[in-house]
């Protein structure tokens, strides 16, 4: 029984194989350590995952207090458990976008949603569309028809209908060197298909960022971005050396050639972003010409088009002359939007076609000169003129990610660059905001098309305080109004308009998504917006979830700032806030245990959205303090920009704050403490831990940040250590050889300085593909932690990058991690 056991073991996937090797006893494991097994199925890890399970087992001998895996029968029941009812909190589907279109016969609307649910046996996110017909009654009603099933686009990379939403582009990048697939559908059926070689661009980018896939007006042409071409690599042979043969030959092999610079976390190995251009009639593709190469591109978007045959491509440009730091979610990078010519001909049909050119004659102009940062680019309905986002504070100051400002270009209709107007600014930096009043403009993407009819009004999601809601910015006047309820604590996020109505989705850390209808009441001016639900599939849960969610509530929380000192901007001495979320039936003076959770960044938020993992970790017994402490996004620019130089110890302190705050209150049990968080919530998590080694039952650590003088070397992003260890003035003082006095700095900054302190048992989860934070940061302080016998436990993803995003790897963290906290909070 053991050794099919232990065969299963060894060909299942991860978090299948923690199921069963509870089940086999260490006895038998010992007698067979050398034993070769046949296994059904091609293994995961094979032995090596037997050879890590006996070392685990075998180190109960040693002196460090060492957690083994292998559970006790209760032990394994409520690992069961937990297991089952993380999986249906992991099932409920997302909504990522949405699309509408006019139905042509006058009723109602066409919608489609793309929606997506991680599947754990196949360790992806499977994605679906979900197909809806929209029929506003009247005033007070709306009703959503939905499909009965949805259709799962398997292998799809990008989804974009044309803008008569006639047509329909589904883009499909290989796992290998095949084409490209670009598809295009009609209502009914598929229209054409074309396969693009890779010695003609790679695949296609379509990760939010770089991703830019845009239509031209009349839809015979699509613009888009991919990968250069592999450049040719160097062919050896016994005997001699070729440039860049393409011959197969037993008796030769291919070079690496030159290693090229990448963009980072998530964008390793992948290729120079650049523009391209297909005809949907032909299937031709041309690079786009007069591009340096120094410029990575995304984000294009069609000119309007201008009298004759020149047509005009605005992309954003980032310059990449010497390093390319990591640019994932780093807003920090300099960027400018930039406008080139495409040349066109009329064919014999009287349909525009490509006209080849050289790069000379299609000079590059760049737009916004005159500010450090200019990206996701949208053109007004009539075309005169151009909105973009700045995240100009970011650039300038150094720091990640900080507060955006928004502004617009008259549009020259004729094309001449020279008579370019000054940049207007529409929604300047907010430093420090009144009250409750507009904190800033914090907003990670625009739809592509965001207009309200009147042609000025563009809506926008923003975050606001922990929340995350929607505001109307009329781009002529400035007028910024919020159009989600205000006393509203949920998150909102805008999916799609529907003629002046909007379809968005609502959450909250105990709400699972929810579809919403907004449409404006009154004149204009002098109306409010109305919100009604809708009713729909996507957001059905299990009962047990629904049962778990509804005993559960949650509040947003202003923590006054302790020890306020006169040299603090106005800004940095205003209360911070915390999301606080307990049990809604509580039955006597007892407080469950409570899990403190630190967001990364730092200049980053934890929104009062729906998470599935925290949401499970909740449902289990816990209350959870959300804390986003000054340096969060959403509070001003002044508030933010308090914490660059004095991270591990402004933050650390606003986190105590935050405990002594809701322990004063009567929230939280003082010996039931237990913390959790990633990247900088990791640093912080292991701060903590040293800095009030008293305060914490038990501490959970998600690809950490434990020493800086050992990052600054490894990470890709060197120059964030010496913003947030030094402040603004970092930025001009990094470089790639750190003094003595820079690693001296970092190390004192660092959790590691206070590792003597620490006795809180701690689990680590670590992403072996991680750039940001390498895994040798987490592994060095867990190691460091084991050499003077404090309890830990190290899960290892092979796979995963910094967010540990994999659907199995997500799972297994969040599943140890409430393990782990159940163990020290009895």
């Amino acid at each position: 029984m053991e050794r099919a056991l232990l065969s299963n073991v060894i060909a299942t996937s991860d978090w299948c194989a923690n199921q069963l090797l509870p089940r086999i006893s260490p006895s038998f494991l010992s007698r067979h350590r050398h034993t070769r097994f046949t296994v059904a199925k091609p293994a995961y890890f094979s032995y090596k995952r037997l050879s890590v399970f006996l070392a685990m087992d075998a180190s109960k001998a040693a002196p460090a207090k060492q957690v083994s895996s292998v559970l006790d029968a209760t032990a394994e029941e409520e690992y069961a458990s937990l297991s089952k009812l993380l999986q249906d909190f992991t099932n409920i589907s997302s909504i990522d976008k949405a699309w509408t279109f006019n139905s042509g016969n006058g009723n109602g609307t066409q919608a489609m949603f793309s929606i997506s649910q991680p599947n754990l046996l196949a360790n992806k996110r499977k994605k679906f569309m979900l197909s809806t017909v929209i029929s506003k009654e009247n005033e007070n009603s709306v009703t959503f028809q939905w499909a009965p099933f949805p259709v799962e686009m398997t292998g799809a990379s990008a989804v974009v209908p044309s803008p008569s939403g006639s047509k329909l582009l589904v883009v499909r990048n290989p796992e290998n060197e095949s084409p490209i697939q670009f598809e295009l559908w009609s209502q009914s059926q598929l229209e054409k298909e074309f396969h693009v070689p890779q010695t003609v661009h790679g695949s296609v980018y379509a990760d939010g960022w770089f991703e830019g896939i845009s239509w031209n007006s009349d839809e015979t042409l699509i613009a888009y971005v991919a990968e250069e071409p592999s450049p040719s690599k160097p062919t050896f042979s016994l005997g001699s050396t070729k440039g860049g043969s393409s011959d197969k030959d037993c008796n030769s092999w291919k070079g690496q050639g030159d290693w090229e610079e990448d963009w980072g976390e998530t964008y390793a190995g992948k290729r120079q972003p650049s523009l391209f251009v297909i005809n949907i009639n032909s299937g031709e593709v041309q690079a786009v010409k007069g591009i340096p190469k120094s410029l990575s591109v995304g984000q294009v978007v069609w000119a309007p088009l201008n009298e004759g045959l020149h047509q005009y491509l605005v992309f954003v440009g980032w310059s990449s002359e010497t390093r390319k730091l990591g640019i994932k979610y780093c807003y920090n990078r300099p960027c400018a939007l930039y406008a080139v010519r495409v040349s066109l001909y009329k064919s014999e049909a009287s349909e525009l076609e490509l006209k080849e050119s050289s790069s000379e004659d299609l000079p590059v102009v760049n737009l916004t000169e005159s500010i450090s940062s200019a990206f996701f680019p949208r053109f007004s309905p009539d075309g005169k003129f151009l909105v973009f986002l700045s995240a100009k504070s970011s650039v300038d100051s150094g720091a990640h990610s900080a507060t955006d400002s928004l502004h617009r270009i008259d549009w020259p209709t004729d094309g001449n660059f020279s008579s370019l107007e000054k940049i207007v600014d529409v929604i300047p930096v907010v430093q420090c905001a009144e009250g409750d009043c507009f904190p800033g403009l914090y907003s990670s993407s625009i739809l592509s098309n965001p207009w309200l009819s009147d042609g000025c009004t563009m809506l926008l999601s923003s975050i606001w305080g922990s929340s995350q809601v929607i505001i109307s910015v009329n781009v002529s006047s400035g007028e910024l109004l919020r159009i989600t309820p205000a006393e509203s604590n949920f998150s909102w996020s805008l999916l799609t308009l529907d003629g002046d109505n909007i379809i968005a989705v609502s959450s909250s850390p105990v709400d699972v998504p929810q579809v919403k209808y907004g449409y404006f009441v009154g004149k204009a001016n002098k109306g409010t917006w109305s919100w009604l639900n809708v009713s729909s599939p996507i957001s059905r849960c299990p009962e047990k979830v629904k049962s778990l969610l509804s005993s559960r509530q949650f509040s947003i929380m202003k923590i006054p700032v302790k020890g306020v000192s006169a040299n603090l901007t106005k800004g940095a001495q205003k209360p911070f806030e915390a999301i606080f979320v307990s049990s809604s039936h509580k039955k006597d003076c007892s407080c469950d245990p409570l899990i403190v959770v630190l967001h990364g960044g730092p200049h980053s938020v934890s929104l009062s959205s729906y998470s599935k993992s925290l949401a499970f970790l909740s449902s289990v017994g816990y209350s959870l303090l959300i804390v986003n402490y000054r340096g969060s996004l959403g509070f001003g620019e002044e508030a933010l920009q308090s914490l660059p130089g004095k991270v591990g110890s402004q933050d650390v302190n606003d986190v105590l704050t935050a405990i002594d705050h809701v322990i004063d209150m009567g929230l939280a049990n003082p010996s039931k403490v237990t913390v959790v968080g990633g990247s900088h919530g990791g640093f912080l998590t292991t701060h903590l831990i040293g800095q009030a080694p008293d305060k914490f039952v038990a501490a959970a650590a998600r690809n950490p940040l434990c020493n800086l003088a050992l990052m600054v070397g490894t990470t890709d992003i060197p120059d964030w250590c010496y913003v947030e260890s030094y402040g603004s003035k970092g930025k001009d003082s990094f470089t790639e050889s750190p003094s003595v006095e820079d690693l001296t700095r970092f190390h004192s900054k660092s959790p590691i300085s206070h590792i003597s302190k620490v006795k809180t048992p701690t689990i680590f989860l670590l992403g072996a593909q991680d750039l940001r934070v390498p895994v040798s940061n987490g592994l060095q302080y867990a190691r460091a932690l084991r050499e003077k016998g404090v309890e830990t436990k190290v899960i290892v993803f092979p796979n995963d990058v910094h967010g540990i995003e994999r659907p199995q790897s997500d799972f297994e963290s969040f599943l140890n991690i409430g393990l782990w906290f159940k163990k020290y909070c009895k």
